[in-house]
Parts: C-alpha cells; sequence; structure tokens
C-alpha cells in the first residue's frame, strides 16, 4: 500500500522530471530610476503615511531630539527601549528611563516597554513603506514589534520614490522588516483592529534637511 507521503513525494519527482533542465531567466523590467524633488516626495509619503494611519513629525535634524521628546511625552510613554547603535543625541531631550536592547533580553520582557525609537534603512514614498534592516541603530525585529509605540527616525534623502529604487538599496543579506503604518488587521465583521501583530502606534519623524 502506498502512504500518502510517498504519493506526495512521487508527484513531486515526476514534476522535476518534466520541468526544463535550463536555469529559466526571469524578467525583471521594472520601473527604476525615478526621482522625485524632495518636498514632492516628501509631500507624497507623508500622504501615503497618513492614509495607513500613522502619525507624522517632519522636522530638521537639529530639532530631531526635541520632535522625539514631543512624541514620546504626548503618547505618556515613561520607559522606551532603544537598539544599541541609536544616535544618543537623538534622546537628549527625554526625561524617561531609557533601556538599550540586548539579544540577552528575552522578547516577552519588552511588552513592558511603554515604546521604542529606532532609525530606519530606506523609505518608498508610493507605498508609504518603511525598511529596517538590523542595523545597529535599528535594532533587532522583536525590538520594533513588541512595544506598543513604535517612534522611527526618517532621513528624507533615504526616501525613494518606489519599491525598485528602494529595494535596490537594501543589502539582500541582511534581515528586513517592512513597516506600513501601526499594526492592523480586521475581524469577521471587518471592523479594524490595531496593535495585533506589532505596535499600535506608528510615530514617523521625518528629518526633512538630510
Amino acid at each position: 500500500m502506498t502512504t500518502a507521503r510517498e504519493t506526495v513525494l512521487g508527484r513531486v519527482r515526476d514534476a522535476l522530471a518534466l520541468a526544463p533542465a535550463a536555469d529559466t531567466t526571469v524578467p525583471r523590467a521594472y520601473r527604476t530610476g525615478r526621482t522625485l524633488p524632495g518636498e514632492e516626495c516628501l509631500a507624497l509619503f507623508t500622504d501615503r503615511l497618513l492614509d495607513y494611519k500613522a502619525q507624522v513629525h517632519p522636522c530638521t535634524a537639529d530639532r530631531t531630539a526635541e520632535v522625539v521628546a514631543e512624541v514620546l511625552r504626548e503618547r505618556g510613554a515613561r520607559r522606551i527601549g532603544v537598539p544599541a547603535g541609536l544616535d544618543p543625541q537623538w534622546l537628549t531631550a527625554y526625561d524617561g528611563e531609557v533601556q538599550q536592547d540586548s539579544v540577552d533580553i528575552p522578547a516577552p520582557r519588552l511588552d513592558s516597554l511603554d515604546g521604542v525609537v529606532t532609525a530606519s534603512a530606506v523609505s518608498c514614498a508610493e507605498t508609504g513603506t518603511i525598511f529596517l534592516d538590523g542595523s545597529p541603530d535599528q535594532g533587532r525585529r522583536a525590538l520594533s514589534l513588541v512595544p506598543d509605540l513604535h517612534v522611527c527616525v526618517v532621513d528624507l534623502s533615504t526616501v525613494e520614490v518606489g519599491v525598485p529604487e528602494a529595494v535596490a538599496r537594501l543589502v539582500p543579506e541582511r534581515p528586513t522588516t517592512l513597516i506600513s503604518g501601526p499594526s492592523a488587521t480586521s475581524d469577521i465583521e471587518l471592523e479594524r483592529v490595531e496593535g495585533v501583530h506589532g505596535p499600535r502606534t506608528l510615530a514617523v519623524v521625518i528629518r526633512t534637511d538630510v
């Protein structure tokens, strides 16, 4: 008697035998090289972020610490987590408790934080998506997913128009997290529910002169 496993594996072997022997070249005729003036790129990116119900706080680089502190204060965040490589100058105006993250801290313990502040790798204006790649100033995936508030600092110079342009700036070997607004899903009655799979609130601080 043939088992279900043997049947499945047999069909896989048959399919592989019928597959072309030569490698297939996948056409990648994506639109690339698109650019927008800084103000237009900022406007498009902001529009998409707001559509996703994210908070947007544009500022100049010299006001980064002030704006980050304002956002944290408005959300009542008294204890925050930060990746080890975050620029300490960004927190000089914040008077709460700061916990530097480490792989030695179990992910469930991150739930005790009121929020997290990270940098970002690159963003896509057209889709309102922010890419984190696990760099020292962005930290591990758990750090940006477990706390209920994520304050993400984005330099306008890292915002590309479309997805192909944004992906081209990433290092393929690095773990990448894509963020399009706060975590949200819909229940069986299509009612929007936020904070199920990640932060309930996403605040994006866009440094317009960097």
